[in-house]
């Protein structure tokens, strides 16, 4: 009898590892060169890219997605046009891209800005292949100033399920808004819509990123604070919508233009205030979060994205 106990004991404890190694599976083990902030993910053949904030665009590679190392960045030098729109951007520094691949060119839209002002403009480059190279300056996608009761940064390329491309963007301010886009130029068409906001908590909404699933479109956007290190209050939410239009709702049926929104990802006590989230093939999601066993510096969270029997998203 003793031996059979001892038995089931060491079974129990070998599904149990293998639970957890289940569990765990699905949060990739990433090594390397692993700092980056707003972090846009894309696989191209065998190599994986991320794309973010920083010097000319910061850009990291990886042969299998867990082990990373820094590549070149993307721009040497500001561009002539930037100072234009943004007189007072600090030299070369740009913020969150978005590089996705759409009819046969890899465009990567980035935003350049100075903290807390809407005085702000997302550009465009494109090339043939992103190990190629030879990134092509496609210029000015759109803009704001002072005037505008939203903020030009941001931005996110989706692609709709009649495969017409769209761009979501939006920090602040009165939030979240998307724009259809002329498939060969990639840049506006006209209407702006608003699809998500946060009225009652001084609206501190940003970073989307929409991907279609089964009927809906999925809005993934950051809640609160980013940029404070372990102090951040940063958070990952998301609604869907049949139309990718919106409106957009959460699981309890509340509207994001109206506060919702679905909390995904709030951290944990190492990992603070995850967000500036990107989708990669509905089943890859990429972020930052910030290292508290790392003095607060922010790093590159890869998991895999689930999808539960209802079609919510799930890590």
């Amino acid at each position: 009898m003793r031996k059979k106990r001892i038995l089931i004991t060491f079974f129990t404890v070998v599904l149990s590892f293998a639970l957890m190694g289940t569990v765990y599976a699905a949060f990739w083990n990433l090594t390397g060169d692993i700092g980056v902030h707003d972090p846009s993910i894309i696989k191209e053949g065998s190599t994986w890219y991320t794309f973010s904030t920083g010097q000319g665009i910061q850009v990291k590679r990886s042969n299998d997605g867990l082990n990373w190392t820094s590549a070149p960045q993307i721009f040497l030098s500001p561009l002539s046009w930037w100072s234009t729109y943004v007189p007072n951007q600090s030299k070369n520094d740009i913020w969150a891209p978005d590089v996705q691949l759409y009819n046969g060119r890899v465009w990567l839209y980035y935003s350049i800005s100075t903290f807390g002002s809407n005085t702000s403009a997302i550009g465009l480059a494109s090339a043939t292949s992103i190990g190629a190279g030879s990134w092509r300056d496609d210029g000015l996608v759109l803009r704001t100033t002072s005037a505008n009761n939203y903020n030009a940064i941001d931005p996110n390329l989706t692609i709709d399920a009649s495969g017409n491309p769209w761009l979501a963007f939006g920090s602040f301010w009165s939030g979240i808004k998307l724009t259809q886009l002329n498939p060969t130029t990639m840049k506006p068409t006209g209407t702006i819509y608003s699809i998500a906001s946060r009225p009652n908590n001084n609206g501190a909404i940003e970073a989307p990123s929409i991907t279609y699933r089964n009927g809906y479109y999925y809005l993934f956007a950051s809640f609160d604070s980013c940029c404070q290190g372990v102090n951040s209050t940063y958070k990952i939410a998301y609604g869907r919508s049949t139309s990718i239009t919106g409106p957009y709702l959460d699981k309890n049926g509340v509207n994001m233009l109206n506060g919702g929104g679905t909390i995904l990802d709030a951290g944990n006590s190492r990992w603070k205030g995850p967000g500036g989230q990107d989708i990669y093939n509905n089943n890859v999601i990429a972020r930052h979060a910030y290292d508290a066993q790392a003095n607060g510096a922010p790093k590159l969270l890869i998991s895999d994205l689930n999808w539960d029997s209802s079609g919510w998203p799930t890590y």
